[in-house]
């Protein structure tokens, strides 16, 4: 016997339906890419003008199941894109600008983007690169007429917006049907392809808005400087909308004042992005004994958090820092790190080991740990096995197969992390798969050591990584980028470790550099250390023997 409730398909146009109906002045606000300026425009108006967008692509001939890409920073007009695209039945396809060349090259080719709306920043290398992308008709500038620039053939997305009435139907297709397509960042071959449903989405929006995740509400204004393009803006794009709360998006500036300024000047209560951003607000803050008057959390994900950072926010400046796990294959919440009851009851202090993991999994995320051999591992906070994810809002293969079969016989997927989970459900995720470092048949945690050694007082970033060793396999080196006008000596970093890791997991040795390498993803690229300093440790453990 089936239940006797209404078909009503869950597709993210719906979304933006209810914000319009029900939050229609509720603000957009966004630094504009031309001159940085802030503009602000109500749910209604944001509305409007993407349905505007929609009659615009089909006017040139875009219909549903088109892949549309997206290469921009967060701005209303981008999200006007997403809306206009998705709402239409065709795929939005965000790119990332931190892509090398070829990797964007492969990516736009692979998904068959027809068409791809431009920021003014990013225009002249797609307008470079229009050679090597056959399949793409059209760039879409994403300005006005008095600052577009001069590329052949390309459209102004101000006029294409005024040429056109609001009068066009969203929806009306199945739920499953695709909405969105994001690329793996490649750090291991070629980038591979998830493709989200409009049922995945709109269900990852409710799972965002539980309270014991990102707990938006219309009385928040979110600072959203978490990237679109960097695995759906970790859903705030469609949670914002759909609780009603105030939207600010920072464009292209996110640098240290910049970042402070927005959230003092529109009164943000909660935010979300990598680690970077914040040690970079961290280091402004310090420097022009700068406050925060009305942010009260913070979501920190994409890498490891220190729990120095943790500690500063909640000491310096009153912010709660959750800490988030979760990949592009996962839409991308995985797990969420809020305290339970018992452990919010604890001193501060006595809650950082906890804050450091990357939490526990909300209703809609199965989780297990598996050994080498596949056996499913126990949650004693012990066992570090393979992390493996199920659920709704998990893909269940890449863009037009690619990689093959990637769930198991239970229908998990591997999500290449390496982690324990502990008696309390905290995750946490000990290495990448490809990252751990195996010293003499044992694991070393690099994220560990990276935690404890940036929270020395003059590291800024903080990198390790396994370097081979003729007697143990590999060793760890640790690669240091100190702060500005910081110095310090291979013995001092070495010393602030001492005590604070079991002994030999104390690297082998410490390289400064002023240039740690950054990934697409803000991510600190472990592979082109890997082999900067492959032969490290080599000569001189050679000599000593």
């Amino acid at each position: 016997m089936q239940g006797l409730m209404q078909d009503w398909p869950l597709t993210v146009d719906r979304i933006l339906e209810h914000a319009r109906r029900w939050h229609p002045d509720r603000q957009v606000v966004s630094r504009r890419v031309e001159d940085g300026v802030v503009e602000r425009i109500g749910y209604a108006e944001l509305y409007d003008r993407a349905k505007k967008l929609t009659n615009a692509l089909k006017a040139l001939g875009v219909r549903p199941g088109d892949r549309i890409g997206t290469l921009a920073w967060n701005t209303s007009r981008h999200m006007e894109a997403w809306y206009a695209i998705m709402g239409m039945g065709a795929v939005c396809h965000t790119l990332n600008p931190r892509l090398h060349a070829e990797q964007l090259g492969y990516i736009v080719n692979h998904a068959e983007d027809r068409m791809i709306f431009v920021d003014l920043t990013f225009a002249p290398i797609l307008a470079a690169a229009r050679p090597m992308l056959p399949k793409v008709e059209k760039l879409i500038v994403m300005t006005d007429r008095a600052h577009m620039p001069d590329i052949e053939g390309a459209l102004c997305f101000e006029e294409l917006i005024d040429e056109q009435s609001a009068d066009v139907q969203w929806g009306g297709f199945d739920e499953n049907t695709a909405a969105g397509l994001c690329y793996t960042s490649g750090t291991t071959g070629d980038p591979k392809g998830v493709l989200y449903s409009h049922r995945s989405n709109f269900i990852h929006t409710l799972l965002g808005m539980q309270a014991d995740v990102m707990g938006a509400s219309v009385r928040d204004t979110i600072l959203m400087i978490v990237p679109m393009f960097h695995a759906n803006a970790w859903g705030l794009s469609f949670t914002a909308p759909a609780v009603g709360a105030k939207l600010v998006m920072p464009g292209a500036r996110m640098d240290g004042p910049a970042v402070h300024e927005l959230l003092e000047s529109e009164e943000v209560t909660f935010s979300a992005a990598v680690p970077t951003v914040w040690s970079m607000l961290l280091q402004h803050l310090r420097a022009t004994n700068g406050r925060l008057s009305t942010l009260k959390k913070v979501l920190i994900g994409g890498s490891a958090v220190p729990a120095e950072m943790i500690r500063v926010f909640h000491e310096e400046f009153g912010v709660e820092v959750i800490q988030g796990w979760g990949m592009t294959e996962t839409s991308p919440i995985g797990t969420v790190g809020n305290m339970t009851p018992e452990l919010a009851a604890l001193p501060y202090a006595e809650q950082i080991p906890y804050r450091v993991k990357q939490g526990r999994p909300p209703v809609g995320i199965e989780l297990k740990l598996k050994s080498e051999e596949g056996v499913e591992l126990p949650h004693d906070g012990q066992a570090f096995g393979a992390l493996m994810v199920k659920g709704p809002t998990v893909a269940r293969e890449y863009f037009r197969g690619v990689g093959g079969e990637i769930l198991d016989a239970e229908g998990f997927f591997d999500t290449g992390d390496v982690a324990t989970i502990d008696p309390a459900g905290y995750v946490q995720i000990t290495d990448r798969a490809k990252d751990v470092i195996k010293s003499g048949g044992e694991w070393i945690s690099s994220i560990d050591v990276e935690n404890i050694a940036v929270g020395h007082p003059q590291a800024a970033l903080c990198a390790v990584i396994g370097v081979k060793h003729p007697k143990w396999e590999e060793r760890p080196l640790l690669v240091v980028q100190l702060k500005p006008g910081e110095t310090a000596t291979r013995e001092e970093m070495l010393g602030f470790l001492q005590g604070k890791i079991t002994k030999w997991w104390i690297p082998d040795d410490v390289v400064f550099t002023d240039d740690l390498p950054l990934g697409a993803t803000g991510k600190i690229d472990k592979k082109v250390l890997r082999a900067r300093y492959a032969d490290r440790l080599t000569p001189a453990v050679q000599a000593a023997e």
